[in-house]
């Protein structure tokens, strides 16, 4: 009889160190493979509710976390799909009536023998249908604060020893460890991620300013050069249009004189000929000295102090003075304006003086572009317009310049922001407007302009202006 007894007890011994050395080996395989998955969470939870349930010889196991006051189903296996969307359905709380509720309760591991004779399991119908029997329900615990709990389920009665309750107490603790480290390495990476954009934001800074070093030194070199044009300039327009009134002058002179027919002729065509020169030099002498002067008008430092400005009122007030100011160069001019201003549109961080000279610039455009198409069109069967429209966006605000003019062919589009580039008749434009506008929407405001047109139909310019100021780096 003593013998016997020794032998089963050697069983037994020999069964227990089995099963540690397995619980042993699994334990392993679970720290081996979480760092092998690095920070993958939704990896690291499979592999730790499947090891579990393996050694427990169990079906159903799962990890619920603590989501705003209740247990939400986060991985693991089931027996059927169906009953994996009815825990990811589940919204559990503390209480008698589930394993999970109840170890949450609790705060420690829990066991239900059998659920379907178990007075206070609530959810018999899914444990029939699953057949579900004996279930284990361990905490998760941070610093002795509940975040989830880890649920096994058998199809079958018998209750988890106490080596199992240990084996997924532990699997719990380092689920607790993999959930920590996930978050950590999320909270690291989003602020990798803020420190990434702070160093792009500085760049860009660093960027605009030195575009800004490179825009006022080009400005002093222009406004030098501009100041060096303009007196020369100045000497030959008012040469060339004394001489245009000496040529009348020299013609006086000489009606007296005893010139035979043919000799008169040919005095009175150089003297024509010398006076149309002449006035030539004066027209383009003009354009020149507006170009010298919308030289030293570029080169200037930036006007004003930088503030909150109601876009709408800036637009309107462009509007207004661009259509009296070509009523006052030309009485008979005459176009119908249109206004769409977003009450959403508020206001942005601007130069206000600078943006109502870029608006000036491409209304007065528009302006030119309608009556320009309107005496093509013999000034029939047309009406020309001018529609300016905002639209208020999250961080930006967005400004439209709409005429049904003569539009903008594409060889022309790629050239228009060039500094001198025209298309206007000598004296009727410098080639500098829209190149000024360019560098004061994108390089002193940090923002945008682009055009949109087809030929015979219509030119729209979009200027796009951020809410925001990006510091004093804008002013030229």
């Amino acid at each position: 009889m003593p013998a016997v007894a020794t032998e089963l007890e050697i069983d037994r011994l020999i069964r227990e160190l089995e099963e540690a050395v397995e619980q042993q080996a699994a334990t392993s395989e679970v720290l081996e493979a979480i760092n092998r998955s690095g920070f993958d969470l939704g990896q690291v939870m499979q592999i730790v509710v499947s090891t579990a349930a393996r050694l427990c010889k169990v079906g159903p196991a799962g990890i619920f976390l603590l989501q705003d006051g209740v247990y939400r189903y986060w991985a693991g296996q089931h027996v059927t799909e169906a009953y994996r969307e009815h825990e990811k359905r589940a919204a559990i709380r503390a209480g008698r009536g589930t394993i999970v509720g109840r170890a949450a309760m609790e705060k420690r591991a829990v066991q239900i023998l059998d659920a379907l004779e178990d007075p206070e399991y609530e959810d018999k119908e899914a444990a029939r249908v699953e057949n579900l029997r004996s279930m284990l329900g361990v905490p998760l615990l941070r610093d002795e604060r509940l975040i989830g709990i880890f649920a096994l389920a058998r199809n079958y009665v018998e209750p988890f020893s106490d080596s199992q309750i240990k084996l997924v107490s532990t699997f719990a603790n380092q689920a607790v460890i993999a959930i920590d480290s996930a978050r950590l390495f999320e909270q690291v990476q989003t602020r990798t991620r803020e420190l990434a954009q702070s160093l792009d934001n500085l760049r860009a800074a660093q960027d605009r300013l030195v575009q800004t070093e490179k825009l006022a030194s080009l400005g002093q070199l222009t406004a030098g050069i501009a100041h060096e044009i303009k007196n020369p300039l100045n000497f030959v327009n008012n040469f060339a249009a004394l001489s245009a009134e000496l040529t009348d002058e020299l013609k006086d002179v000489l009606r007296p004189a005893a010139l035979d027919a043919a000799l008169r002729v040919e005095v009175d065509e150089l003297a024509g000929l010398l006076k149309e020169n002449l006035s030539k030099v004066v027209q383009h002498g003009k354009r020149a000295d507006s170009i010298v002067r919308n030289m030293l008008l570029h080169s200037r430092e930036g006007s004003g102090e930088i503030r909150s400005a109601d876009i709408n009122a800036l637009v309107d007030e462009s509007l207004n003075l661009a259509y009296h100011g070509a009523r006052a160069e030309n009485p008979a001019f005459n176009v119908t304006l249109h206004r769409d201003f977003d009450p959403q549109a508020g206001e942005a961080d601007v130069f206000p003086q600078e943006i109502i000279r870029v608006l000036l610039n491409l209304i007065s455009n528009g302006f030119h572009a309608v009556t320009k198409r309107k005496a093509e069109n013999g000034y029939v069967q047309f009406e020309p317009w001018v529609a300016a429209s905002t639209r208020g966006r999250d961080d930006c605000v967005e400004i439209r310049i709409r005429d049904n003019g003569t539009g903008i062919p594409a060889a022309v589009k790629e050239k228009m922001f060039t500094p001198f580039f025209t298309t206007k008749p000598a004296g009727q434009g410098t080639g500098l407007g829209l190149s000024i506008s360019h560098d004061i929407v994108v390089k002193q405001h940090g923002g945008a302009i682009e055009v949109l047109s087809e030929p015979g139909v219509f030119t729209e310019f979009i200027v796009i202006l951020s809410r925001k100021a990006r510091g004093k780096i804008l002013e030229r």
